[in-house]
């Protein structure tokens, strides 16, 4: 077992007896965190008690995430047994539900976790002036075409006078620019409608206290946690809900095959986990309201709506200038920031919903480079022939009984939902 502290002042950082990895997140210059934001998360406003825990539990999750690598591969899903310790400003109340939570985590990441929270020191933090706008809503926008879709969509139906909150995090900067122009686009295309645009940057940095480097694990399966906290704490302000755009057949992440646990890197939208997530929240008085618009909709669908809102042309250049690809890592190979591979399943079914909706892919893929210059990074990459023999057949009833669905989703509509993905999938790739 690998046992993690997350700590919120100096003292207990540089004590850090029994703990195989040490992370301070503080204003200071050793703080193992990039990034403005600070602990009382006062750059986003007055926010709740519960809330402001819930990013530092969620910020530790990822970080732990992060930093202790996975072996080896197969159906156990490289899990790892993973303690981790959170300073927070009342542990008494999240003890009573670390096992809940414990569950959601290792639901989450496929590992087997364990939690403890212990006190922070008391700070009085003055806010930072923010804009006091009461808005109806908060979306993420995370920079992908889901995320963009939904921001959008939800501006377009803003009454008059309303106003919504967008609530971007970013760790690599590569993505930063894409939530920027995409938040700028919304506001062009939705001109008598108001968005509020918080976008975060918060990352573990490289080094450890004692200046040696974190170890680096790529897979990160608990980012989209952290994304989903900020989220909250943004929209306890307001108490509006937080909506997390994310087209239902990628929520409910299909294993791809007998070997998988499923076709994507993350379960944080999945059904099960928003709604047990929610509910413990809520047992903890934090603000919890969580919808996913889309819960019923293929990405094509998604898609098409946007195009029925605006028009064809447009969405197709709003879309195309998202990023839906799995790996940050192109730029290794000599690509530019923020390039699409093209054959990851984020990639794949990004391509797929193009098609199904009719409107033109302008997105520039590695995987159709005129010189092959990425050959080999695409090759490595590519999960093509996995989708190809997950489209082969039908979708079948025990493929979505293993789903692990929460008790008010249906498993015959998720069926109906997987099947129509599939659909979508096998038009593109056969």
């Amino acid at each position: 077992m690998t046992r993690l502290l997350l700590a919120t002042n100096s003292e207990t950082a540089q004590d850090g007896s029994g703990y195989d990895e040490v992370f301070l997140w503080n204003d200071s210059s050793r703080s193992s965190f990039t990034g403005s934001l600070e602990p009382s998360l006062s750059a986003l406003g007055p926010i709740g008690e519960v809330n402001s825990d819930f990013v530092r539990v969620a910020l530790g999750v990822f970080a732990a995430d992060r930093s202790v690598r996975r072996k080896g591969r197969g159906a156990d899903w490289n899990a790892r047994d993973l303690h981790l310790t959170v300073q927070i400003a009342d542990p008494g109340r999240w003890q009573t539900k670390s096992q809940e939570l414990t569950e959601l985590i290792s639901f989450l990441t496929g590992d087997r976790w364990s939690l403890d929270f212990v006190a922070a020191p008391a700070s009085i933090v003055t806010p930072l002036p923010v804009d006091d706008a009461s808005f109806v809503q908060t979306v993420l926008l995370s920079g992908g075409a889901d995320s963009a879709a939904g921001a959008l969509y939800s501006a377009l139906q803003l009454q008059p006078g309303e106003t919504q909150a967008l609530v971007s995090h970013f760790s690599s900067t590569a993505i930063s620019p894409f939530q920027k122009s995409l938040a700028d686009s919304i506001a062009q295309l939705a001109p008598r409608q108001t968005s509020i645009h918080f976008q975060v940057n918060l990352n573990r940095g490289s080094k450890r206290l004692d200046r040696t480097n974190f170890r680096n694990e790529p897979s990160s399966r608990s980012r989209s946690l952290l994304f989903l906290a900020l989220g909250l704490a943004v929209a306890s302000r307001t108490s509006s809900p937080l909506l997390i755009p994310e087209n239902g057949f990628a929520s409910l992440n299909p294993p791809l095959g007998p070997e998988r646990r499923g076709a994507l890197s993350t379960r944080t939208t999945h059904p099960r986990f928003l709604h047990d997530l929610e509910k413990l929240l809520a047992a903890l008085g934090a603000h919890s309201r969580i919808e996913n618009p889309f819960q019923n909709l293929t990405k094509g669908q998604m898609f098409a709506l946007i195009a029925d809102q605006t028009n064809a042309d447009t969405a197709s250049r709003y879309l195309s200038a998202t990023n839906s690809c799995s790996h940050t890592d192109a730029h290794y190979e000599g690509a530019p920031p923020g390039s699409s591979c093209g054959v990851c399943f984020g990639c794949i079914v990004r391509r797929a919903a193009f098609k199904a909706a009719g409107l033109k892919d302008r997105t520039t893929y590695l995987s159709e480079d005129p010189d092959g210059s990425y050959k080999d990074f695409v090759q490595k990459k590519s999960i093509e022939a996995a989708v190809a023999d997950f489209c082969q057949d039908e979708v079948k009833p025990r493929t979505v009984m293993a789903m692990s669905l929460s008790a008010n989703y249906r498993a015959s509509d998720a069926l109906d939902l997987c099947r129509r993905g599939a659909a979508e999938l096998r038009e593109y790739i056969q």
